[in-house]
């Protein structure tokens, strides 16, 4: 099989390649100042575990490689504008939206959106960088940059966070893995669960939405689709056209992980739809420090990404996957005096979905 280069150094691109050893797929994680002539990249097929890159010999050697799958779509998704304008020309329920261009829109912004604005930067900023939540007397706040570079939407009064991973073979064939629940705290996800037995509606309109999506963009690989649970159903929040965070319990909690499906559809191998016979958990290391205390629970699967530990930095996650909602609530509630206390909250939440 042809190897793959991911553009990216990061855990995504490592957890690709530990996927792609019990395959025979060798895959090489780049930075984006390698060397172009030191990677076998006439013979490969390009994927990214990033939407933006900056212009580096490797990144123009890849502007004109024909097997850069999806290598268009990235700035398209990566850009909040272009983005939010593909969804309402397909007709796909999100928050009401404009661009925020000048200080002189706020009283119109209002008006039309509502008492609470949610600014985003058109392109940067995740795990709550680049936002802000402002209402009417807080708009000063605002650094002045910030105009003709964001997006205002509308603040969504909802019940829960949900997201959809899926994938897109060649061929136009899409399979999913049931809607899983996020729990968000500063705008970092802190906790998912899946639950095998979905809430059909909701499982139907979210896989009818993002289908829509990667077919209009001949989308191959798998893409994330963030989604806020309100009383009419779910409306689209963002995008990601790569492996994402919710969906990393897959490596324990399903028949194939999303990294394993994600070179399968780009390298054009077999795409069945991947089996979910129990209930997973995901726990992000955010900032923590490493604790082997935590391997002492057998459902536990740890998985550490050898990064500095820095204050709000990804450095791990925990799955846990168990058909006795029971066993995994047990496992949840022991790691609780192994994790710092902020850790406690998300725990919570997730054993309340369990139960």
């Amino acid at each position: 099989m042809k190897p793959v280069c991911v553009l990216g150094n990061g855990q995504l691109g490592r957890m690709l390649r530990q996927a792609a050893e019990p395959l025979g797929i060798t895959v090489y994680p780049v930075g984006l100042d390698a060397e172009p002539q030191a990677l076998p990249i006439a013979q490969s097929v390009i994927t990214a575990e990033i939407e933006r890159w900056p212009e580096t010999a490797l990144t123009r050697e890849l502007a004109d490689h024909r097997a850069f799958v999806n290598r268009d779509i990235f700035p398209l998704l990566a850009d909040r504008l272009t983005q939010k304008q593909l969804l309402d020309r397909l007709g796909l329920a999100t928050a009401p939206w404009q661009l925020l261009s000048s200080s002189d829109q706020w009283p119109q912004v209002f008006s039309d959106l509502g008492e609470l604005a949610i600014v985003k930067r058109r392109t940067g900023g995740y795990d709550g960088r680049g936002q802000w939540r402002l209402r009417v007397h807080e708009t000063a706040t605002l650094p002045g940059e910030c105009y003709g570079d964001c997006i205002v939407e509308r603040g969504i009064n909802f019940s829960g966070e949900m997201s959809l991973v899926g994938a897109r073979g060649h061929d136009g064939s899409t399979v999913f893995y049931p809607l899983t629940h996020n729990l968000h705290q500063d705008g970092i996800l802190r906790t998912s669960v899946v639950l095998p037995a979905v809430d059909a509606q909701h499982q139907q309109q979210a896989e009818r939405m993002l289908s829509a999506i990667m077919n209009e963009l001949n989308y191959v690989g798998v893409m994330a689709m963030e989604c806020f649970v309100v009383p009419e159903g779910l409306l689209i929040n963002e995008l990601a056209p790569r492996v994402h965070n919710s969906g990393h319990w897959t490596q324990n909690g399903a028949s194939i992980s999303q990294f394993e499906l994600h070179l399968r559809a780009i390298l054009n191998l077999p795409l069945p739809a991947p089996v979910v016979n129990t209930p997973a958990v995901m726990v992000n290391l955010i900032g923590t420090d490493l604790n082997t205390a935590w391997l002492s629970e057998p459902l536990v699967h740890l998985h550490w990404y050898e990064k500095e530990v820095r204050a709000g930095r990804k450095v791990g996650h925990l799955n846990l996957a168990d058909a006795s909602p029971r066993a995994l609530s047990s496992a949840l509630t022991a790691l609780v005096p192994m994790l710092p206390a902020e850790y406690a909250s998300g725990i919570a939440w997730a054993v309340d979905k369990l139960a």
